[in-house]
């Protein structure tokens, strides 16, 4: 697999944030998992379609997760 064929996995999910400023879900059971995405620019248009019907509810939150980025280094982040 060359590199410009190389599959980089994105995550798209969201749900309802305690804060709209932060990325405190209420409740992480709920959570609305949109997919798992071969590139960027699916993810960017899931994410965009799910942030776009939720507009009007600034508690309502949608992310991409860069999974490729993880998966190469998982040691980036680390639970408490």
């Amino acid at each position: 697999m060359s590199t410009r064929d190389k599959q980089l996995l994105h995550l798209v999910f969201g749900g309802h944030v305690k804060d709209p400023r932060g990325l405190e879900f209420d409740d992480p059971s709920k959570l609305d998992i949109v997919g798992i995405y071969p590139n960027n620019a699916e993810a960017l248009d899931a994410w965009r379609a799910k942030s776009h019907a939720n507009v009007d509810d600034a508690n309502v939150k949608y992310v991409l997760v860069h999974l490729h980025r993880l998966l190469e280094d998982p040691e980036h982040e680390k639970d408490d």
